[in-house]
């Protein structure tokens, strides 16, 4: 079939703003009525057609650093003038960047949980499609002018309460595992020795060998990449067999996780966003 004209673009771009739009305001919406009333103004797309070119829009957003609704998980592999009409959306729209912003910053609490059935997941896979990349595509002809997942990174409320989750959860684990005598010995190290030493908690295997636990944590889904920083990747990398990376996903509403073992530029493709500049 032919590609999708730009009026057909722009009506489902636009529908998938107003979803997730309410997403972000914490309102409740009927994505079967959506996809309904958007439909007709389609040229006999198929709801397989619109499925996946919902997933295609998650997959800009998540490479623009935006929010993106979780139930489209993200499809790269795009069209050129979605990616156009996406960019320029995120430029204009005022209310969608109040909200978005709003979202990210806002504070976070710890979540209530006395047990963690059904906390765990599996880490997400590698595509087998390659994204268009960032070249091809010029991000800079855009403008945009909020990174979501940075600001998101930036707000130590969340954070915080991402710590004192795994420090909960690293508890019960040696609680269960039998290891009761090392459950106080589970130390949040980002707060009693600084932030720097590159990983945040420290706990322990059942055999008293040491666990360095760096934490990242976002409300955004499973696919949201994360920041790195140099002396995270270094202890990884130092501390391979002992390190692991605990990534907190879907946070504010269920929280969920997965963890990597060992070296971080072993599990996750890593890209250079910034450079300390020296004379």
């Amino acid at each position: 079939m032919a590609d999708w004209s730009r009026f057909e673009v722009e009506a489902i771009v636009a529908d998938y703003f107003h979803m997730l739009l309410q997403e972000l305001a914490g309102q409740s919406y009927n994505k079967t009525a959506h996809r309904k009333a958007l439909l007709p103004k389609l040229a006999g797309r198929s709801d397989q057609s619109v499925e996946m070119k919902h997933r295609n829009i998650s997959a800009i957003l998540v490479e623009f650093g935006s929010p993106w609704i979780n139930g489209y998980k993200p499809l790269p592999n795009y069209q050129r003038l979605l990616f156009e009409v996406v960019g320029q959306r995120l430029r204009e729209d005022a209310t969608f960047e109040k909200t978005a912003v709003y979202a990210v910053e806002a504070p976070a609490s710890l979540p209530l949980i006395t047990e963690y059935v059904g906390l765990l997941s599996e880490p997400p896979k590698p595509s087998k499609v390659s994204a268009p990349s960032a070249d091809k595509y010029h991000h800079r002809e855009f403008g945009i002018k909020r990174d979501y997942l940075a600001l998101e990174a930036r707000n130590r409320s969340l954070g915080a309460a991402g710590e004192e989750f795994v420090m909960g959860y690293e508890r019960h684990r040696l609680h269960e595992l039998g290891a009761k005598h090392l459950v106080d010995r589970v130390e949040q190290v980002s707060a009693t020795k600084g932030d720097g030493l590159g990983y945040d908690v420290l706990s322990f295997e059942p055999d008293g060998r040491e666990r360095f636990i760096e934490v990242k944590t976002t409300a955004f889904g499973i696919e949201a990449p994360f920041y790195v920083t140099k002396r995270e990747l270094a202890v990884s990398k130092a501390e391979a067999k002992q390190f692991r990376l605990y990534r907190l996903f879907d946070f504010r509403k269920k929280a969920r996780m997965f963890s990597l073992a060992g070296a971080i530029n072993e599990r996750c493709k890593l890209d250079p966003v910034s450079y300390l500049a020296t004379f």
